[in-house]
Order: structure tokens, then C-alpha cells, then sequence
């Protein structure tokens, strides 16, 4: 049951929702070249270099989160985002096709509710500002109470930016003081709503009444069989794993090795960094990680290898990038198999045929992370081909690290976002990467073509029976 709001949260919401409007109302004028070159201010004043930094040491320092190395590179997310826009028409036709007598125009979506994460302040606001902008559509951004200055901060450039083009500086907002109360008001009044972030928050999403985009719980887990190059996977793996201190929900969590690479392939982590912890200390990480119900526990969430150690009552050297612990088990009962959100990662072994292998995904999927993602480091195309038809997920890697490809990179092709949709795998209603075609509208228009229709025996068949049909 919804909340009610404070007499300042309703006066808030009111003058967002207001301002929103008559910004939509403009937004919904601007030709092509205007929407694009707001995309380009709006993109440029976040993703500079000196402004990036800036928040994402004011995002770790609000949070506690993440890793204020690796998290600088999420800028370039941002401008992967922006060569995607830019290269997409959004305004009147945007696609013909003659022979089916089809012309889709794109219009807004109107005003639209972003939820935005913790571990994501400034990557989540500014990736999504530049689509929005694009689709000609505005934005009111609730922030994670835990980082809201930060999102405040980074909606502030962007608004500024905006007024200096001369269009308003509204069509971007944010809540000033976020709430489950507010965010959930705010949800019932928009025309839709973007959510990223955990489970408890894209279900809320989805239960607002309103249409939404969500995305769901990963639990990324890669197969390295027998034909791997394992250096490669190994530094792929620590590329995935440290990002961010293993935060993003892309980030490798299982790795499922064939034994006749096992050895190789643990001495090549080794050597990347990893840190392979021994029975006693694996006990002592599950002890903090989980509660008694295999409930994830936050102060080990996207927190440095050492830290982590620390918490479960061990040392490791200062040089060890990420934790790794031989799996016990797969299933619920077995708590290493399920998503880990921080610098650990947990090692299975599979013998003999390749399907022990799929066997073992299959059951790390039950436990968690359907519809998100999985991998592989193989230059077998049948089991890169088998691995595709049984893996219950929106999105396969191969031979690329993870966290950096999922939601796309310079050298693959999926649409670069910073939210996954992850199907009805994940509790969502779609299973691709957001992006700009979500955040519009299409009118398709229609003209007669010459008749296509194809004649009962190509429709039926050896089923057709023309003696039924007289």
C-alpha cells in the first residue's frame, strides 16, 4: 500500500510534474539538429573528463560504493550511448519500407520517471538524459537516497548545459529529497518509467500502473572449455570482476571450467590477481556475505578485495585485485551461486562432455540471474552454438569481459545502455538492451501493396484437404 506524502513531498511532486509538462510541450517542437545538438551539450558537460571525475569521487565518497579507478572509465558508456543516438533518426519518418507499404514516425513518450542506482549516481542520469533528449522526451529522476547528492549534482550540469543551448532546463528535474514514497507517487503520474536497479525497485515499477522498463538480478556466470585461450579469459575475468569492485550486476560471478584447462586457468587468475581463498576462509566469507537465509548481506556489496577479507576476519596481500572460493555446490542452499555484487567469484569444475557443463549452468541459473547474461571463452562454434539454444538469458559473451560488454562496448554490437531487460526470465518485458527505440513512440502508416496472400497447399500444407474446404 502506497504512502502518503508529506504536505512539501505533494508541493514538490506537483511543481516537477508541472514544470515537466510545459517542457514537453517545447521539447516535442525541436527539429532534428536541435534534439541532437542538446544530446551533444548535455553528453559533453558530464562525460568531460574534469566533470566526470569530479562525481565519481563525490559519488563514492556519499555512497561508500565502488572503485573511484575503474568507475572513470564509465564516461565512455556515456559517449557510447551518444555515437548510438546520434547515428538514429527520432523526429518524423525515421524508417520505410516500400515493399510491405510501411512508414513508422517516431513521437514522445511524454514524461518519463527514471530510478536511478546507487552504485550508478552520474552513468545511469547522463546515459539516459542523452536517449530521453533524443526521443524528445523529459525526465524527473528519483536518486538512491545513499547517492542523491551526487545525482543532483550531475542532473545540475546537465540543466545547465541545457539552458546555455536556450532550451529549458526543466526537461531535466530530479527529487530533491527521495523517498519510497515519493518515488512511488511519482511513478502513478508519468507516462513511463525506467528502472534500474534492484529487484525490490523494478517490481515496484511494474506495480505502478504505469508502462515500465526494468531490468533484473544477474548472476553472470562464463564457460571456459577445453579450447580456451585461458590467458585471455583469465584477464578478461579480472577486467569483468574489478570493475567497479565487482558492483555491476554483469560483473563475472561463476566460472565453470573444463578440468583439462582447471589448473591453467586458476594459475592464469592467480597471476591476474585473483586470490584463491582456502576452506576455512570460504567459510568465513559466506559467514558475512549471508545471513541464514542466503539473504545477501550490503556491507560486503562492491567493497576491495582486502575489505572484504577484513570483514570475514583474514588478511590477503595488497596487491590481489579479486577473491576467488572453489564452489561447494549449485543451488539455493549453496550461497556461493548466487549473485555476489563485489570482488569474489566462485570456481566450478566440469569433466568429460560439454553438456555437464550446460548441466551446471542450468542450476546456477535456478538459483539466480535468469534472463541477464552469461558467457563464453571457447573457440568451438557448435559449443558456443549449444550454449546460446540452453542458456535461459538475454545476452551471451563471447570471449569478451563481461561487465564491459553486456551493455555494449566500442568492439561488439549490442546497443550501448546502462539498463538490461531481461525478459520474462527476469520479471521484465523485454529482453534487450534499453535504448533509444524504448524512450519513443511509433506511428506506423500503412498503404495497399499488391495482394499477399499465399495459396491453402503452401498454408497447410499435406494438413490441406480441399474436400473439407468446399
Amino acid at each position: 500500500m502506497a504512502k502518503e506524502l508529506t504536505s512539501d513531498q505533494s508541493k514538490e511532486l506537483e511543481e516537477l510534474l508541472a514544470k515537466a509538462g510545459k517542457s514537453a510541450e517545447i521539447i516535442a517542437t525541436y527539429d532534428q539538429a536541435r534534439v541532437d545538438r542538446l544530446c551533444q551539450t548535455v553528453a559533453w558537460a558530464v562525460t568531460n573528463k574534469q566533470t566526470f571525475l569530479k562525481l565519481v569521487d563525490m559519488g563514492i565518497a556519499e555512497s561508500g560504493l565502488g572503485d573511484p579507478v575503474s568507475r572513470q572509465g564509465k564516461r565512455f558508456k556515456i559517449r557510447g550511448i551518444l555515437r548510438d543516438a546520434l547515428r538514429e533518426k527520432s523526429v518524423g519518418i525515421i524508417e520505410e519500407i516500400p515493399e510491405k507499404g510501411i512508414v513508422k514516425y517516431a513521437k514522445p513518450v511524454g514524461i518519463i520517471a527514471s530510478l536511478v542506482p546507487t552504485t550508478n549516481p552520474d552513468l545511469t542520469p547522463g546515459g539516459q538524459a542523452v536517449y530521453a533528449i533524443k526521443a524528445r522526451d523529459v525526465v524527473i529522476f528519483s536518486p538512491h537516497p545513499r547517492s542523491k547528492k551526487t545525482t543532483f549534482e550531475t542532473v545540475r550540469i546537465m540543466r545547465e548545459a541545457l539552458e546555455k543551448e536556450g532550451a529549458p532546463a526543466d526537461i531535466l528535474q530530479c527529487i530533491t529529497n527521495p523517498s519510497i514514497a515519493m518515488t512511488q507517487a511519482l511513478m502513478a503520474r508519468v507516462n513511463l518509467v525506467i528502472a534500474t536497479g534492484g529487484r525490490p525497485m523494478v517490481k515496484a515499477a511494474y506495480s505502478s500502473g504505469t508502462p515500465a522498463y526494468g531490468s533484473g538480478a544477474g548472476n553472470s556466470t562464463m564457460i571456459i572449455d577445453e579450447t580456451a585461450d585461458v590467458k585471455e579469459a583469465a584477464h578478461n575475468t579480472m577486467l569483468s570482476k574489478t570493475s567497479d569492485f565487482g558492483s555491476g550486476c554483469s560483473a563475472d560471478g561463476n566460472l565453470i571450467i573444463s578440468d583439462k584447462v582447471f589448473d591453467a586457468m586458476v594459475a592464469e587468475l592467480q597471476r591476474e590477481g585473483g586470490y584463491l581463498a582456502d576452506d576455512q576462509e570460504r567459510a568465513r566469507l559466506k559467514k558475512v556475505m549471508w545471513d541464514n537465509e542466503g539473504h545477501r548481506l550490503s556491507d560486503t556489496v562492491a567493497i576491495a578485495p582486502q575489505q572484504l577479507a577484513k570483514a570475514a576476519g583474514f588478511t590477503i596481500p595488497a596487491d590481489r585485485k579479486f577473491i576467488m572460493v572453489m564452489g561447494e555446490g549449485i543451488g539455493k542452499e549453496h550461497f556461493f551461486s548466487s549473485e555476489k555484487l563485489t570482488t569474489l567469484l566462485a570456481l566450478y569444475k566440469y569433466e568429460g562432455e560439454f553438456e555437464n557443463a550446460l548441466d551446471m549452468m542450468r542450476g546456477i541459473y535456478e538459483v539466480g540471474g535468469k534472463g541477464h547474461s552469461c558467457g563464453i571463452y571457447s573457440f568451438n562454434d557448435e559449443h558456443i552454438h549449444r550454449l546460446a539454444l540452453a542458456a535461459p538469458v538475454s545476452r551471451i559473451m563471447v570471449r569478451q569481459p563481461q561487465s564491459k560488454a553486456n551493455a555494449g562496448a566500442y568492439n561488439n554490437g549490442m546497443p550501448m545502455t546502462s539498463s538490461l531487460g531481461c525478459g520474462t526470465w527476469g520479471g521484465n518485458i523485454i529482453s534487450e538492451n534499453i535504448c533509444l527505440k524504448h524512450y519513443m513512440n511509433t506511428t506506423w502508416v500503412s498503404r495497399t501493396i499488391p495482394e499477399d496472400k499465399p495459396s491453402d497447399e503452401w498454408l497447410f500444407g499435406d494438413f490441406y484437404d480441399p474436400e473439407l474446404d468446399r
